[in-house]
């Protein structure tokens, strides 16, 4: 079999497609060596002003060419590389800046007005903007990245080793933490082999015809390391940015995409195409539709393996590591559950104490991924409290049955203690998304002196639905049929938006917080 990675395939077939820009009007197609060439590029920047391996580049960055290349960039030269959530406002872009001592701030003239900001709270020294086709380059006190490690030269930087990505973890529970991995000193042209495991859990392999859509920001974990992987083995990568229902749909008939990374609200949004319009499109290349990140309800599972058949796989990981597998088969057999370990992973449940519970008894979900490690950057604390020997938590709760098969409960910050009764929101949220006038729903505890926590829900409701105290009785009504009594949520507030990021996650704490000001949850 050819060699996979990047520089590889760009020696082998400079020519071949690596990215099919459809963050465009023309849908600009970008080789190996052009890809290869401007990494290549801005590697020799980051040298050129003094980072050696183990030292840090931000990029705040949309979708795009520049982002991969700017990724690609510092995996050859040692460096580890921070994609910045562009979403967050500049205070929060600063402390990431501050804690990851980064050397180097790439950023888009998009996010001019936060990058500006930004880099002078947390003092870095080097910034480079990238522009837009028809936009300004020039940010006060940015570099124009275009002169970044131009020096004339097609050569590649030297010395080369293996960089590493350090994703911060979303703060959905807490002020975000990097993940940061030891280096190993690899050949950057070497270590993409490592990465063929990883997608033969999904039964993709190397080259194959495979074509990858990406839909969701590159800031997150799983989209960056699919992305990335793609292109090391040789799949051409279809980006979009900002991510449309139909406009997937057209792509992956367009490009005949073979696989691409999804979450249960980017389903949400598919199922509610009218029927003529989902029939319209041809998704018969479709080999594996993979999804993570978010809780999905089991309805809205059923109706995409129903659509698109048996190509709908699904594992649980984190930002940590991972994790589980669960194919479409395996799965309508265990409804509910996010599957099997990993080959080379371990899963098990263990109650506070640390000591492994019996199967159908919850606990905290603990896993182990081969020999990998991790750190929480800055927080030795945060690092010392997920861990248990050489097994992790991200602090969901869930359960193992008889046959191994994982499913998750909730998160452990999210249970709601009422009468000194365990209450999961995930359950409630499930339920709720199941009625037709719910496009969204959000369950959480609030306080009540009496009994603790009383449940509060938040629903978005669907196109066309009216909020008010009709909604509300018609959706008690319906959930009293599906929960018990003490889990009925005692209010319902309502919201045109839930409080998602774009890979699907719910800011839960962003409607919670307000209820406990000055208050402490004993969670």
């Amino acid at each position: 079999m050819d060699a996979v990675g990047l520089w590889a395939i760009a020696a082998r077939s400079p020519d071949a497609p690596a990215v099919i820009d459809a963050t465009g009007p023309d849908g600009a197609v970008v080789s190996y060596a052009d890809l290869a060439r401007e990494a290549d590029r801005y590697g020799r920047g980051f040298q050129s002003l003094g980072l050696t391996a183990g030292d840090t580049v931000a990029a705040l960055l949309p979708n795009g060419v520049t982002a991969l290349a700017v990724y690609f960039a510092a995996i050859e030269t040692g460096l580890y590389v921070v994609p910045v959530n562009w979403h967050q406002v500049p205070a929060e872009v600063a402390y990431i800046l501050g804690d990851s001592a980064a050397g180097v701030f790439v950023a888009d003239e998009r996010f001019a007005g936060t990058a500006a900001e930004a880099a002078g709270l947390a003092g870095i020294k080097h910034k480079y903007v990238a522009g837009r086709a028809g936009r300004p380059d020039r940010v006060p006190g940015f570099e124009p990245l275009g002169a970044l490690g131009d020096d004339g030269s097609a050569r590649r930087p030297f010395p080369r080793t293996h960089g590493a990505p350090m994703l911060y973890t979303s703060g959905t529970s807490g002020r975000p933490k990097g993940v940061r991995r030891p280096l190993t000193g690899a050949d950057p042209d070497d270590a993409a082999v490592t990465a063929a495991w990883f997608f033969h859990l999904f039964g993709l392999a190397p080259f194959d015809g495979h074509v990858h859509l990406c839909g969701s920001p590159l800031y997150h974990t799983a989209v960056l390391n699919f992305a990335a992987i793609s292109i090391q083995l040789g799949h051409p990568v279809v980006l979009m940015d900002g991510w449309d229902a139909e406009e997937a749909l057209a792509l992956i008939e367009r490009h005949r995409v073979t696989h691409t990374h999804a979450v249960p609200t980017q389903f949400r949004r598919m199922l509610a195409l009218p029927p003529a319009v989902r029939a319209r499109y041809d998704t018969s290349s479709l080999r594996a539709v993979i999804h993570s990140a978010a809780p999905c309800p089991q309805q809205v599972k059923r109706q995409m393996i129903e659509w698109l058949g048996p190509v709908v796989v699904e594992y649980y990981a984190a930002t940590e590591g991972g994790g589980t597998l669960i194919t479409a088969e395996q799965w309508l057999r265990k409804p509910g559950s996010v599957g099997l370990p990993w080959q080379g992973s371990e899963v098990r449940v263990l109650d506070r104490a640390h000591r492994e519970v019996a199967p159908g008894q919850r606990g905290l979900v603990y896993m182990r991924m081969g020999t990998s490690s991790f750190s929480y950057h800055n927080d030795d604390q945060k690092t010392r409290a997920a861990r248990a020997g050489d097994l992790f938590t991200v602090g969901d709760i869930g359960y193992l049955d008889e046959d191994g098969y994982l499913f998750l409960c909730d998160r452990h910050s999210d249970v709601i203690i009422s009468g000194g009764v365990n209450i999961y929101p995930a359950e409630i949220e499930a339920e709720l998304s199941c009625h037709p006038a719910v496009a969204d729903a959000a369950v959480f505890g609030i306080p009540h002196d009496d009994w603790g926590e009383e449940v509060k829900a938040v629903v978005e409701p669907a196109a066309g639905v009216r909020a008010g105290p009709a909604l509300t009785g018609e959706l008690l009504a319906f959930l009293a049929g599906r929960v018990a009594k003490f889990k009925l949520p005692r209010t319902i507030d309502y919201v045109t938006r839930l409080p998602r990021d774009p890979n699907g996650k719910l800011y839960k704490r962003r409607l919670r917080d307000p209820y406990w000001a000055g208050r402490e949850r004993a969670i």
